[in-house]
This record gives structure tokens, sequence and C-alpha cells, in this order.
């Protein structure tokens, strides 16, 4: 298993699994609703390019073993909720590791991104892969700044990431 990745981790409603190639077809109505991508600029335009431009990622994450999106697949059903994992990323230089976290439209308001970031930094920390986590989250972004506070985090910084306005939210350890 790589590290970083939650495989066969589980919640109390979901079970995290590697994302699949066979995962797409399911994961493109993200892409296909304007308030998913809303806040991000630079992304593709069209949404199967914008898909496919993230599978592209993840799996390369995966090659790399520099972390990755896990799918967030609900237990009673098997239906693919979301997409939360551990990142590396480098930030002003620095590398870090990242919570990141994404859920299908449909599925919003029903605090999976809560409770997968939270199962994420639990991972992290008993695994010791660091002493501090973030979220880069766009500044008006404020859905997803909100899942970072209610996982224990604080606005650490505001900066510029992949020529977006994002704000550093951060949690360490204890």
């Amino acid at each position: 298993m790589a590290k970083f990745l939650l495989e066969n981790q589980t919640t109390e409603r979901l079970q995290f699994r590697n994302l699949l190639p066979s995962d797409f077809e399911t994961w493109l109505p993200f892409y296909h609703d304007p308030r998913s991508t809303q806040y991000w600029e630079g992304l593709p335009a069209d949404p199967i390019e914008a898909c496919q431009a993230q599978f592209a990622r993840i799996f390369e994450r995966y090659e790399e073993n520099t972390g990755g999106m896990n799918a967030l697949v609900l237990k009673t059903t098997g239906e693919l909720v979301g997409i939360c994992g551990l990142l590396v990323q480098t930030v002003d230089g620095i590398e870090e590791l990242e919570i990141g976290y994404s859920v299908l439209p449909h599925f919003w308001q029903q605090g999976f991104a809560i409770e997968a970031a939270q199962k994420c930094k639990t991972y992290a920390f008993e695994h010791n892969f660091t002493d501090s986590l973030i979220s880069i989250i766009h500044v008006d972004n404020i859905p997803s700044q909100k899942v970072a506070l209610k996982n224990g985090m604080y606005l650490d910084k505001t900066t510029v990431y992949r020529d977006n306005p994002v704000h550093i939210f951060r949690v360490n350890r204890g």
C-alpha cells in the first residue's frame, strides 16, 4: 500500500479505497455542476477534460507515492460520494501534507467532507507522517473553509497557489 493513501480505512458512513478508472463516469457530474469549480481558476472549461486531468493527476500521485485522493464510498449503498486524501504539496517553497476533499454536489450538506477530512487528519498523525497538516482553500470558498475549521484547523496565512488566491488552513499535532 502506498504511503499516505487510506485504502480500506473506514468512518461511520464511509469506506476509503483507491480511485479506479471506472469511477470516471460517476465523478464526471462534479465537473458538470459549475458550483463545484466556481472558485478555482485555470481548470479546463470542458467538464470531460477537467475530469480527465484530475484523474491523470490522481493516478500520477499513486505512482509517485506523493499521496492521492481516495474514493469515498457510502458503506450502506456502495455509491461514490466524493474523494478525499493526503496530498504532498509545495506551497511557497515549503513541502507540506495537505488534506484535500471534494464531494459530489448531490451529497453536499450531509457532513461527508468533514467526516472524511477528520479521518485523514487522524490517520496522518497516528502514522507520524507530519507534525502539521494544511488545507489549501480558495479565499472565496466558504463551504470548504467551514470544513477546515470543523476539522480543528486555523487560518495560517493567505498566499497564491497555482495562480489562485488561497487561504492556508493548518492543524498541528496534539
